[in-house]
């Protein structure tokens, strides 16, 4: 289970970077009944009420879920793993996924049953990390590397589908229209020591494994993250991220 508190001061500050782009898709089309699917810690959700529409978020993990409630008493807050949405059809007139599509096992069945619970000329959009250019995390991966821990990192279905050429057909095979992939690119400052804490803390799939190690082994991984983090340490990590957005 993830350290809700960590991943928010940490992954979830990485991957507000999107949001805005992420909600001028359901802003544009003055959608008021906005699905939030796999929230987190709500930086989604906080963005929409923001803009006045009526929130229902989802996510798999109930800690997650009890820190996002507690935040945003007006949103609708309910259990949830793709691809299966406890909802009727055509209920939402936007869906916004920041960072989950790319989570689920059947990527083409988690887009039909989005667009099931999504009304006609709904939108919905949905983003996902560039692998290769995801620095912030990958320093991660090469500091345990360079120390020689065994690691067998998380199988990633969705690599097959992470183009925005495949991607897009994919939505196109769900049924959508208009279907169309951005690319979004940023720095994410932060301070190195504190982004290792977070990541850390966090508890996740992927780098969890480190807070398990023994101390010396924990030590020496950070060493090497340090040396492999400091060139960013000024200007920020390099981060890229596609931005998918269709029409229902």
């Amino acid at each position: 289970m993830t350290n809700a508190e960590a991943y928010d001061r940490g992954f979830a500050h990485l991957s507000s970077h999107t949001v805005g782009p992420l909600l001028a898709i359901a802003r544009d089309s003055l959608a008021p009944r906005l699905l939030d699917v796999g929230c987190g810690t709500g930086v989604v959700t906080a963005a929409a009420l923001a803009l006045g529409a009526e929130v229902t978020a989802v996510d798999a993990d109930p800690v997650m879920l009890e820190l996002t409630a507690r935040r945003h008493p007006y949103a609708t807050i309910r259990p949830a793993v793709l691809p299966d949405l406890p909802f009727e059809n055509e209920v939402f007139d936007a869906i916004a996924g920041n960072f989950v599509i790319n989570h689920v096992p059947d990527t083409g069945k988690a887009l039909k049953e989005l667009r099931r619970v999504l009304r006609p000329g709904g939108t919905i959009a949905l983003t996902w990390w560039k692998a290769d250019e995801m620095t912030a995390t990958n320093v991660f991966a090469e500091a345990i590397a360079a120390a020689r821990i065994p690691y067998e990192p998380p199988s990633r279905p969705f690599t097959a589908n992470d183009t925005p050429r495949r991607f897009i057909a994919l939505l196109e095979e769900a049924g959508f229209t208009r279907a169309a992939v951005d690319t979004v690119r940023w720095r994410h400052h932060v301070d190195l020591a504190t982004w290792w804490t977070d990541v850390v803390q966090a508890g996740g799939p992927r780098f969890g494994m480190i807070g398990r190690q023994p101390p010396e082994t924990v030590e020496l991984i950070r060493a090497h993250y340090t040396r492999l983090a400091a060139p960013y340490a000024r200007e920020g990590f390099p981060v890229c991220a596609y931005l998918a957005h269709a029409v229902r």
